[in-house]
């Protein structure tokens, strides 16, 4: 049987949950089935690195030459579907695996399906946070357009994949699609790389044995010693919906009162994006107004760290404080390193705790910042626990996120699509 060319597509390889699993998937999908293409609207970021050197990587120009269409909503996007039909002429594809909803208004533009349906290429889609909240937090303009294209664009694909039940029933519901067209494959996680990556190969596959990447301060911090500080990372982009904000006033809550008997915390916010600049500046007023004195916590602003596995290896645990996620690849990297995690149930993250009987994070409601904060205070306090959620997180990892079988799964849809 003759290899099945495969057509990736992300949007760049900067390093965000989609690029690192469409990476994943261009390194394990098999050689024997599959020739790999990869799409980039921009072939930048770090990720670049982790591409095989057999896949073939395809990207527009950086800037397409303007022209009086652009001015009309959609104009600059059947630009790009009209070169992207190109690409897939070009280069002979066969399948197409479009994740997100902006390469899915790419690769399903009425530019792209256009012809005899001998021409048209089936498409397997992937969408990894619930429509609902997603698609009118990131989209401003014109969201009730994009949406019927996106329902249209949906309901052509060969098969529609969402990473949480949450995602799915939202999708569903959203785009009024058929549940029989969409199913649930949570993100897998390619454990041995992300220890790796962290230089934490000594974590043991026991979640009982603390292993000796977890460090001088963990250990210490872990055992309830309050003479060090907690250290917390926090990654992500820096955008609206990933809540960075929300994290800031829980910090203000936790610096009007915080027991004597636990220890301090320390912040480092782990990435890149437009609210940067607020956010450092919403600190620093924060800092004015209580004083120095007054500022037992502490907020360290990073910047971009690629990979991040190492800063999440090294902390003592890791916040997650979305306002909505469809299943953050982040949570599931602290899991396979056995660092503690503190989260907001916000969408598909629920589902990283199977039952109340075996707990995985200490959690708080989204857009909440009391919540958080009270998360936080309950973290810090409770060591035993974050021992607890440790063994049950990596279990879970074990059982429930294996890199092999959801590989298979997205294999066996991209060889039935449009046979």
């Amino acid at each position: 049987m003759p290899r099945r060319r495969v057509l990736l597509m992300a949007s760049s390889m900067r390093g965000g949950g989609s690029e690192l699993q469409t990476a994943m998937l261009a390194r394990h999908l098999d050689r024997e089935r599959f020739e790999v293409h990869l799409y980039l609207t921009q072939a930048v970021g770090d990720l670049l690195t982790t591409i095989p050197g057999d896949v073939v990587v395809h990207h527009p120009p950086e800037s397409f030459p303007p022209q009086l269409w652009d001015r009309i909503p959609g104009g600059l996007l059947r630009r790009q579907a009209e070169w992207f039909r190109e690409l897939v002429g070009r280069a002979q594809v066969d399948v197409i695996y479009d994740r997100t909803f902006h390469m899915t208004l790419i690769a399903g533009h009425p530019t792209v399906e256009r012809g005899s349906s001998a021409n048209r290429r089936p498409r397997v889609s992937t969408i990894v946070s619930p429509p609902e909240v997603a698609l009118p937090l990131v989209e401003k303009r014109f969201v009730w357009l994009k949406r019927r294209r996106l329902a249209r664009a949906y309901r052509r694909s060969a098969a529609v994949i969402a990473v949480s039940e949450a995602a799915r029933q939202s999708a569903i519901q959203y785009y009024g699609l058929p549940e029989t067209l969409v199913e649930t494959i949570r993100n897998p996680v390619d454990a041995d790389a992300i220890r790796a990556a962290a230089g934490a190969e000594t974590i043991e596959a026991n979640p009982n044995t603390p292993g000796e990447a977890e460090g001088l301060s963990r250990a210490s911090s872990m055992a309830g010693d309050p003479r060090d500080a907690l250290r917390l990372v926090v990654v992500g982009r820096m955008t609206e919906e990933k809540g960075h904000a929300t994290l800031l006033d829980a910090i203000g809550w936790l610096m009007k009162e915080w027991p004597a008997s636990l220890p301090p915390l320390e912040f480092r916010f782990i990435g890149e994006g437009p609210r940067r600049a607020d956010l450092e500046s919403r600190w620093k007023d924060m800092v004015l107004a209580a004083g120095p004195k007054d500022t037992l916590h502490r907020v360290e602003f990073v910047g971009a760290v690629q990979p991040a596995s190492a800063e999440i290896a090294g902390a003592d645990g890791l916040v997650l404080p979305s306002h909505f996620e469809g299943l953050p690849n982040v949570v599931l990297e602290a899991f396979v390193l056995q660092t503690p995690v503190v989260a907001t149930r916000a969408g598909g993250t629920v589902e990283l705790q199977i039952s109340e009987d075996a707990p995985t994070c200490h959690w708080a409601e989204p857009n909440n910042p009391a919540s958080l904060a009270q998360a936080i205070r309950e973290f810090a306090g409770q060591a035993d626990q974050r021992h607890r959620h440790v063994a049950n997180a990596s279990q879970l990892v074990r059982e429930n996120h294996g890199l092999s079988a959801a590989v298979d799964r997205i294999s066996e849809l991209l060889l039935r699509a449009g046979t």
